[in-house]
């Protein structure tokens, strides 16, 4: 079956592939535009694109003197240890699950895979190794279907992917930077999947990746309330609705000061309602351009 990917992604792909396998390591040169173009049998243009991706993705960087190389504090091999790890990271997420970031310790994961402590540092450096690890599981769990038409349909369904990682691990926006991301094959299949609600668009490479970090900043700014909100939630019994139904029968005249009777506001309709004028805005940057024919 042909790949339906562009072939810029599908360079993207493999040079990720050829990353995470340790065939290229932190610090070794990536192939050049030219080698691209031979290897791959793409136009200079395509090349450029690759590897402009892979930039802006954080998985590649500019050393001197030398051109594009492996960007340090990738995903370590699979080939030592990958299903230990893989235990590793289950157990850490179930404890970040139940009782949230302040409860995960090298020491928890341990004791909950009955192990000692000191066993995980054979497979790991440090705890931030291992937040970042559980940050990229959770968004390997995404399933990704079939990209609907239109850019904005496309960033819609993006940012509902997204949000709905959030909403599963609510621990996970703190672990989610947008300008020091951490590139790792489940973020940067989210963040590729994305972008390609952008391809064929005249958009210059800065103005492409702002739209891009704005979204995903938008929902991530919205969503680190949510493990707030469960907490709120699990300390009083009643969601955000059920609170301010209870608080109008207390505070109905203030209330009626702000907002109109049955006026009703929690995280859902914020993130939807801010999506959609997030979305109109964006669309007095990207509509006025050309879409290439």
């Amino acid at each position: 079956m042909n790949d339906p990917r562009p072939p810029y992604l599908r360079i993207v792909a493999d040079i990720e592939r050829r990353i995470a396998d340790g065939e290229l390591r932190p610090g070794d040169p990536i192939p050049t535009t030219r080698a691209i173009m031979r290897e791959w049998g793409v136009a200079m243009a395509t090349a450029t694109k690759a590897l402009a991706t892979l930039k802006q993705a954080g998985a590649i960087e500019s050393a001197p003197r030398v051109g594009a190389v492996v960007a340090p504090r990738r995903l370590p091999s699979r080939s030592a240890g990958g299903l230990e790890r893989d235990r590793i990271v289950r157990a850490a997420m179930e404890i970040a699950d139940a009782d949230g970031l302040a409860a995960l310790s090298m020491r928890a994961v341990a004791a909950k895979l009955g192990i000692a402590t000191m066993t995980l540092y054979r497979q790991l450096e440090a705890k931030a190794e291992l937040t970042q690890l559980i940050a990229d599981a959770a968004f390997a769990e995404i399933s990704y279907p079939e990209p609907p038409p239109g850019w904005r349909s496309h960033l819609r369904v993006a940012a509902q992917l997204q949000w709905a990682a959030y909403q599963r691990h609510p621990w996970l926006p703190r672990l989610v930077s947008i300008t020091r991301p951490v590139t790792l094959p489940g973020l940067l299949a989210y963040g590729l999947w994305t972008l390609r609600a952008l391809d064929g668009l005249d958009l210059d490479p800065g103005t492409r990746m702002h739209v891009y970090a704005t979204m995903v900043n938008y929902v991530r700014g919205t969503a680190v309330n949510i493990e707030s909100e469960v907490g709120a939630e699990l300390d009083t019994g009643m969601t955000s609705r059920q609170w301010s139904a209870a608080r109008l029968s207390v505070d109905g005249p203030l209330i009626a000061q702000v907002a109109e009777p049955g006026t009703e506001l929690d995280l859902e309709s914020l993130f939807t309602f801010g999506l959609e004028r997030l979305l109109d805005g964006l669309s007095m940057v990207i509509t006025p351009r050309r879409v290439r024919r």
